[in-house]
């Protein structure tokens, strides 16, 4: 596998972590060590590898601290989880940059082969390409969900960074993009020809202050992701202790840790990368519950996904002015789902039905004659 190119973490953490109480995270999870080695994790559910690849980064040269993080993060305690974690050390940068995105591609494919969730932290957002790229022969639609105040496109087809990731993911062949979901995005970062291409590729997007007011719309976006992101610069500036690359406007604490929450409770979610990193003494302990909250959603998951509606669920059916839709709620962790008709494309005759996550507040707008904006165009997108 990888565990010769991973570099351990330093002894001097785990001398640190035994000075405190034994039910920290610390100690209570596996560490790839120079002392103990790199551990057998054949049972382990979730594992971090930190990362430190800047080279197609327009955001910083200067390499994010992750030994503070780990500082933090090791001094957290536990929650009610039952399952093992482990912290794989750092990757080397390669000697080329095609290189790190060769063994982030391996390290993300190696890794959920054991049906173990990594957690890519440092580098800058460019590597969501590398990750994508992983699921090239899984032969299945994959979602994209990108907590970041920039959609991340870029005229130029070829050029591939941290601010233009996403056009070296929409025009790679063959493509298995099915959905891209920006969370956070400002207007004012964002040019016009960008938004106008958000919405000729059916894409969904929620501006900073329509989440702010309501965070929950975004729980179903990430029951339905695959890859989440989150670009750490969508942070206000006051979190960062950085004002050139971050904006007076961005995601306060409360609300950053509720996106990683969501995102762990996603029972679909199976790769997740926090990316331009910042050294900043706050930001290390926020970061660091970041973390943790991405790991308590973990723990909180449902198993609802593939969904199997019937035992456990109800059906709604509403009647609609040109349309029945149909909605199932699960008696279990109370969330809905509507049903999307799918029509081959070599028969419109053959018809399918599959589920897309949704909210309650879709199904009392659907009584009220209106379909869901998302409902509206992932069927375009079907």
């Amino acid at each position: 596998m990888f565990e010769d190119i991973l570099n351990p973490v330093d002894d001097n953490l785990l001398k640190l972590s035994k000075l405190l109480s034994d039910q920290v995270i610390g100690k209570n999870i596996l560490i790839n060590s120079k002392s103990s080695g790199f551990p057998d994790i054949k049972d382990v559910s979730v594992a971090i590898i930190g990362i430190n690849e800047y080279r197609n980064s327009s955001f910083s040269s200067s390499k994010y601290e992750i030994d503070k993080f780990r500082i933090e993060f090791y001094s957290l305690f536990i929650g009610n989880w039952n399952f093992k974690i482990a912290d794989l050390g750092d990757l080397p940068n390669g000697k080329e940059i095609e290189d790190s995105y060769f063994m982030i591609n391996k390290i993300s494919i190696d890794l959920r082969k054991l049906n173990i969730v990594p957690i890519f932290i440092g580098g800058s957002q460019d590597l969501t390409s590398s990750i994508y790229k992983s699921f090239e022969k899984n032969n299945q639609w994959i979602n994209i969900t990108s907590v970041d105040n920039r959609f991340d496109f870029s005229k130029n087809e070829k050029l591939i960074s941290g601010d233009s990731y996403m056009s070296s993911i929409i025009m790679h062949k063959p493509s298995y993009l099915f959905s891209y979901t920006n969370i956070g995005y400002q207007s004012y970062l964002n040019s016009q020809e960008e938004i106008d291409l958000i919405e000729k590729l059916f894409f969904d997007c929620y501006r900073l202050g329509d989440v702010l007011d309501n965070i929950k719309v975004t729980e179903p976006v990430f029951r339905e992701s695959d890859i989440v992101t989150f670009d750490l610069k969508c942070l206000s500036a006051i979190l960062t202790g950085n004002s050139k690359y971050s904006s007076p406007n961005g995601f306060d604490s409360r609300s950053i840790c509720a996106l990683s929450r969501y995102a762990g409770i996603s029972d679909r979610v199976c790769v997740i990368g926090f990316f331009e990193l910042f050294n900043f003494d706050l930001f290390h302990k926020l970061f660091a519950q970041i973390v943790w909250y991405f790991i308590e959603g973990f723990s909180c998951r449902f198993g609802e996904y593939p969904l199997y509606t019937g035992e456990g669920f109800k059906k709604f059916t509403v009647q609609l002015s040109d349309r029945d839709l149909i909605f199932h709620q699960s008696q279990k962790s109370k969330r809905w789902w509507v049903e999307i008709v799918i029509k081959s494309y070599l028969d419109n005759k053959i018809k399918s039905n599959t589920l897309l996550s949704c909210t309650y507040e879709d199904y009392l707008n659907a009584c009220n004659d209106k379909l869901p904006e998302r409902w509206i165009k992932a069927s375009k997108r079907l």
